[in-house]
């Protein structure tokens, strides 16, 4: 069975063909808008709907080239319709319900962060209980997932995402846009003292990134070293990640643990996460920012257990995942 993923949730647009059959992922296109967004420091939803709708054809073409199938050969559309930029989703939304329709194949919607969660376990068969961390620029959540379907949401962001932490950081620092990877690199390069940042102090499994990122603002103003503030932010935004996620898993007594999202792409966190002796499942880096396989896996198992979505289905900017 060949199944489709769609992916036009933020400024990625992503077709991928997954054989689920043989339980592999025969192609995978993402076509990035980095370079349109970058003088903006972020995202423009109309920039990004714009740039999809030029795009999603090519990309289209060249996933079913690479996976060497036909169009005709397809069984299944899977498309994210929610969370994510209402503009961008209903560019994936409705290219998906067109072929769906003129094709004569089931439709499967698929939520953007149950598709994060299940990234890790591409290629294999997840096993549960799980702790799901979700880390990206619009996402920070742990999740306890008990089957799929079966969510307890633990702990969320009560105000930035880390990822779009790291983007205002790097804005600040004049790092450019994205700023994951440029923070990281210096954090690599740098070997000096940290500055001391405060560790927000929220209730419960949730997280708050905006002190961080105030304080950070504070040290840009004092002028202290652009390479010295981005090193200090991570080893403070980590720690902070790792913290909450250790105190998960010491009340749950769950040590099977999945993260996914832009942000587990972070050097500095995979290689904490390996430190903490627990079960875990990491995406390979291709899956770790937003992509048509997750889509499509996590479709795929969706369609197995509730069968396919009628084509009115409409696209949502915010769907809670519990």
């Amino acid at each position: 069975m060949l199944v489709l993923g769609i992916d036009t949730s933020c400024d990625d647009t992503s077709v991928a063909v997954y054989d689920a059959t043989g339980n592999r992922v025969l192609s995978n296109i993402v076509s990035s808008q980095y370079s349109f967004h970058r003088e903006f420091g972020g995202v423009v939803p109309e920039i990004a709907a714009r740039k999809h709708a030029e795009n999603i054809d090519l990309v289209f073409d060249e996933a079913l080239r690479v996976a060497g199938v036909k169009v005709k050969e397809l069984s299944l559309i899977c498309t994210t319709n929610r969370p994510g930029l209402l503009p961008a989703l209903l560019v994936g939304l409705t290219f998906g319900k067109g072929l769906s329709y003129s094709l004569s194949l089931p439709f499967k919607a698929v939520h953007h962060i149950e598709a994060h969660i299940f990234s890790p376990f591409i290629g294999s068969e997840p096993q549960y209980p799980f702790i799901a961390l979700v880390v990206s620029g619009g996402h920070t959540l742990i999740v306890l997932v008990e089957s799929l379907g079966r969510y307890r949401l633990l702990g969320k962001t009560l105000d930035d995402a880390v990822g779009e932490a790291y983007d205002k950081v790097a804005k600040l620092l004049g790092l450019g846009y994205p700023g994951g990877p440029v923070i990281d690199r210096l954090y690599r390069e740098y070997g000096g003292e940290f500055l001391e940042l405060p560790r927000p102090r929220v209730k419960g499994f949730n997280y708050s990134f905006s002190g961080i990122k105030t304080a950070v603002r504070r040290l840009v103003e004092k002028g202290y070293p652009p390479p010295q503030i981005a090193a200090s932010f991570q080893e403070t935004a980590i720690s902070y990640l790792l913290g909450k996620l250790k105190k998960v898993v010491k009340e749950t007594g769950v040590k099977r643990v999945a993260v996914s999202g832009g942000v587990s792409a972070n050097s500095l966190l995979r290689e904490r996460l390996k430190e903490l002796g627990l079960e875990l499942h990491l995406p390979p880096l291709e899956y770790t920012s937003d992509n048509g396989a997750m889509v499509a896996y996590a479709g795929y198992r969706r369609f197995l257990l509730e069968g396919e979505d009628s084509l009115e289905v409409g696209a949502f900017a915010r769907s809670p995942i519990a």
